[in-house]
């Protein structure tokens, strides 16, 4: 028996779907585009790095993998996969700024990796399935 994705998400509620992509929007624009300011070097970015005490010759491996996990999310078949891999990616971000002692900056790669699961979460009853949060 095929579970394709066209299966699962015909059978969700608009409202549901639409929820889950712009969810899951978030967080795959703001992570590509701080992928992509890695990548280029910017200013900013090598900065932040050096106050940070990260080598600026990590900068582009760690623009990669952000890209990597990006990727691994927006398909369908590896998005629960890629959802771990942000959330772990993100974890390291959220450490990166408490201990620079920025608590408020540290919120946003946190409510990034809800986003991503949440987005996920109402795009594929399997997982819901899988997450309920309540039981019948």
């Amino acid at each position: 028996m095929s579970d394709s994705l066209a299966t699962r998400s015909s059978a969700l509620p608009s409202w549901q779907r639409w929820l889950g992509r712009i969810l899951s929007a978030l967080p795959v624009l703001l992570m590509t585009l701080s992928g992509v300011m890695k990548l280029s070097h910017s200013a900013q970015v090598v900065e932040g790095f050096g106050k940070s005490g990260i080598a600026e010759g990590l900068i582009t491996p760690i623009g990669l993998i952000e890209l990597a996990c990006v990727a691994i999310y927006l398909v369908p078949q590896t998005a629960v996969l890629g959802a771990v891999l942000m959330v772990g990616y993100l974890g390291g971000a959220v450490l990166l700024h408490l201990r620079a002692g920025e608590t408020a900056i540290a919120l946003s790669p946190f409510l990034l990796g809800v986003f991503a699961w949440g987005g996920l979460w109402f795009r594929d009853a399997r997982l819901r399935a899988l997450l309920p949060l309540r039981k019948p």
